[in-house]
């Protein structure tokens, strides 16, 4: 019979107060990285210039000589700062999910410490991911049809605050929806299902997609055919992923017991 391994984290155990000064830190860090980025971006390319960048598929299928209108007094400089933010909130994640993973990490096991990492930078990789689909892919799609059902007699001029509350919703709708080969992970390498059981799922997942592309997305086919395909492959790349993750973050202590029964056996 094996000795009782020793619990690496043992004598690791921090006073609460420590624990709160740590979070002040990584939160002021986290600010810090997003305030900076905020600065660099108002120097160039400017607040206008990325609003500009942020209307240029709208702007670019609107009639001849139409363009965005601002029905407030204040949204001519109000919305251009707030998708500065939103930018630079964006680009400072890797920063921010860094703090959020080094506040955590002392607390895991080195196992899971195997997992965290991967699982952080992917994240970030398919969030941005599916920001740029849902920009350079989607909206030239959903545009070009809505256009093409309006009537003659209607100019088109959307409204800034309007179209940047579209925006926001789309890009973190899509954002949200490129995450699911993560949560496939977590899934399965919590044991909250087994992969074998997600791969039963494969059916109900598609109907689910379609059901949530439907909900999110504006009322039109190609943003939901958008949304829905690429969550149902993400979906098959998820399953990979979850396999190769339990092979490659498994405990010692479960190494051990395999190693056991097959000696047993």
């Amino acid at each position: 019979m094996s000795p009782p391994q020793e619990d690496e984290l043992a004598g690791t155990e921090q006073p609460f107060v420590s624990h709160l000064m740590e979070l002040r830190d990584r939160l002021i860090r986290a600010l810090l990285a997003v305030v900076v980025a905020f600065g660099l971006l108002c120097i160039w390319p400017g607040t206008s210039g990325l609003f500009d960048l942020l209307a240029k598929p709208l702007v670019a299928h609107l009639p001849q000589g139409g363009s965005l209108i601002a029905t407030n007094v204040l949204s001519p400089f109000l919305v251009p700062l707030k998708v500065t933010l939103l930018a630079a909130f964006l680009l400072a994640l890797p920063v921010v999910l860094y703090q959020v993973w080094a506040f955590v990490a002392p607390g895991l096991y080195s196992h899971e410490k195997r997992l965290v990492m991967p699982l952080v930078v992917s994240s970030t990789l398919l969030f941005f991911g599916g920001v740029a689909f849902c920009y350079f892919f989607v909206f030239g799609k959903v545009f070009t049809f809505i256009q093409s059902f309006a009537p003659k007699s209607i100019a088109a001029t959307p409204d800034v605050e309007a179209y940047l509350g579209f925006v926001m919703n789309m890009f973190i709708a899509f954002g949200a929806a490129f995450e699911v080969p993560v949560v496939v992970v977590v899934l399965a390498r919590m044991g909250i299902v087994s992969v074998q059981q997600l791969k039963q799922f494969r059916g109900y997942f598609i109907v689910l997609a379609f059901v949530i592309a439907a909900v999110i997305t504006p009322p039109d086919i190609v943003s939901q055919l958008a949304l829905a395909i690429p969550m149902c492959l993400l979906y098959e790349v998820g399953l990979w992923a979850a396999g190769a993750f339990a092979r490659y973050t498994r405990s010692p202590e479960a190494e051990s017991e395999e190693g056991n029964g097959s000696a047993a056996s």
